[in-house]
């Protein structure tokens, strides 16, 4: 997993992404021959002839939506310009997808439009309704701009040091990484916080590969409206739909 998050720097880039600075996203829309596909609204200033589209989804990619609650508005940016994205002054990390990313919509900015998108299921260790999750599955030769509440932390996973997070602090992990999401202590302890402690639901990642995680346990603000405290108490939701500006 290639990424400016191991620096800790504004990138200094020629190609079709570059951090202005740590919150602010330049993008280049004629590198490339594919367009970008940005977050809808998280646009705050462009130069040159460029168009905002929404972004058409086909049948089967409606029906995964429909059945999982996971949504992401993008728009497609296209034309001869420069577009910056913003949300919200998060941190912002542009990251290769190489063998492929799994991610939590509500952190993603942009990602190239050549870039294939799944969405795949975490499923929880526990029967109980709605305890998993579902995130984006993003693979192929291109890169996507990742969002978090503050500067992440990057944990390597590897076969003899498997790595457990806060499933509300968790962004992204390497595809390859098996999971498994865990409830509090018991079943009868899954809607409360872990006894007095005040942890919640919490993910195991075993393999090679690397685990993204943010120094915060609550969705980004935009997240509240959909469950972001819920969030906390293992019951998400519809955490991931609406726009992110």
């Amino acid at each position: 997993m290639h990424s400016t998050l191991f620096a800790h720097v504004p990138v200094e880039s020629t190609g079709r992404y570059t951090l202005q600075n740590p919150q602010l996203l330049k993008t280049d829309v004629t590198q490339g021959s594919s367009p970008v596909l940005a977050r809808q609204g998280a646009m705050v200033a462009f130069e040159g002839q460029v168009e905002f589209d929404s972004q058409y989804r086909n049948r089967s990619w409606r029906n995964v939506e429909r059945m999982t609650g996971e949504r992401l508005e993008l728009m497609r940016c296209k034309g001869n310009g420069i577009v910056y994205l913003a949300n919200l002054a998060q941190h912002l990390h542009i990251m290769e997808v190489g063998s492929g990313i799994t991610v939590d919509s509500s952190y993603v900015l942009a990602f190239d439009g050549s870039l294939g998108v799944g969405i795949v299921a975490v499923d929880s260790a526990v029967e109980v309704a709605a305890a998993g999750a579902y995130n984006l599955e993003l693979s192929g030769s291109g890169q996507v701009v990742l969002m978090t509440s503050g500067e992440p932390l990057v944990l390597e996973v590897s076969p003899d040091k498997n790595v457990c997070v806060d499933s509300d602090a968790v962004i992204a992990w390497s595809t390859s990484l098996r999971t498994q999401l865990q409830a509090p202590t018991s079943t009868s302890g899954v809607w409360r916080r872990r006894g007095t402690t005040g942890e919640g639901w919490e993910m195991h990642f075993g393999g090679t590969g690397h685990v993204l995680v943010q120094p915060s346990e609550l969705l980004p603000p935009q997240g509240m409206r959909n469950g972001g405290v819920l969030g906390q108490f293992g019951m998400r939701g519809n955490s991931l739909g609406g726009s992110n500006s």
